[in-house]
């Protein structure tokens, strides 16, 4: 089912989440591909913006193959916050921003007072998100937490604020800054801001397969972010829509279907990052690929001792495609 962020026309109701060090260009192509209707960059730094940081600023470009996109911002400043936003909305082919005020790290929420930090004061998020607002074409969109902890779930006051300050659309994780990523998500709340507010509400939390999307839809919100969920299995995208748009339920994916989509990915993220950084970071997107896998724990030790491209996929290739359980 079809929705609108603002001017945006979004295909179908599953979105990837933004998640740091992994939403790259390269796993949104491949998520992309497997059928989200929206992708969301990894979160930049208004500040490595403003300073006009080179990793930053490459970070923001889009691939055409991409849209629609949200790029995420992050900060605690409002003028920095809305220089970077003007950024994005001068300088990039990104269709949406998103003010990211859910995110629970001490790097970001205790050293920058940005992200979850910013929850603790309602007035200021609509001070912030009025002033993005105002500055910029794109729609903006924000993306929250419940509450800071478990005294203090404010998601109620701080959608509505959002939703007068002019966001199109609001991310709600059903979580505190507290619980990180432990416990389950409350949809209970995530409910109640889709009855206070008028604008989108997108739910985010444990949806890991149908059986959790579904329980999610029931909020009434409008779609879902998946994040971990995606983690090695970006075909959640591809059975989701399946199943929610056309009442379809998908075989799970064979050996030889992960196999292919890893060997995909690889080559994408080695286009992107070099032969390096690629093998680096794949070896960990391979575990969560493996996760839950006969002997899977001795092929990924087995992996993780590799630098080379050649050798990892030939490990890989032994044990999804030819059977070989031991190394």
């Amino acid at each position: 089912m079809e929705f609108k962020i603002g001017d945006v026309l979004i295909k179908n109701q599953f979105i990837l989440a933004p998640m740091a060090g992994v939403c790259n260009e390269a796993f949104r192509l491949i998520c992309k591909q497997m059928g989200a209707g929206l992708v969301v960059a990894e979160m930049v730094s208004d500040k490595a913006i403003s300073y006009g940081n080179k990793k930053t600023l490459k970070m923001t470009k889009v691939n055409p193959l991409e849209h629609p996109i949200s790029m995420q911002i992050f900060g605690g400043d409002i003028s920095s916050l809305v220089e970077a936003a003007k950024f994005i909305d001068q300088n990039t082919d990104a269709d949406i921003i998103d003010i990211n005020m859910g995110c629970p790290v001490n790097k970001v929420a205790k050293k920058a007072h940005a992200g979850a930090f910013l929850l603790q004061d309602p007035d200021n998020v609509y001070n912030i998100v009025k002033s993005v607002v105002e500055a910029v074409k794109k729609p903006v969109t924000v993306k929250i937490r419940i509450g800071w902890d478990e005294n203090n779930i404010n998601a109620v006051t701080n959608a509505k604020l959002i939703e007068k300050a002019g966001a199109k659309a609001i991310t709600v994780h059903g979580r505190t800054r507290s619980q990180f990523y432990t416990g389950k998500a409350n949809y209970d709340v995530i409910r109640d801001v889709v009855e206070a507010v008028n604008i989108p509400v997108i739910g985010n939390g444990d949806v890991v397969d149908i059986e959790s999307a579904r329980a999610l839809f029931k909020t009434g919100c409008k779609a879902i972010a998946i994040g971990r969920g995606s983690l090695g299995n970006p075909f959640i995208f591809r059975e989701l829509v399946n199943y929610f748009d056309k009442g379809v339920v998908l075989e799970k994916p064979t050996n030889e279907e992960i196999y292919n989509l890893i060997l995909e990915h690889y080559n994408m993220l080695e286009n992107l990052k070099g032969s390096h950084l690629a093998a680096l970071e794949m070896r960990s997107h391979i575990a969560w690929y493996l996760k839950g896998k006969p002997n899977s724990s001795q092929i990924k030790n087995q992996i993780f001792k590799e630098t080379e491209k050649e050798k990892i996929l030939k490990i890989l290739y032994d044990y999804l495609i030819m059977g070989n359980y031991s190394i």
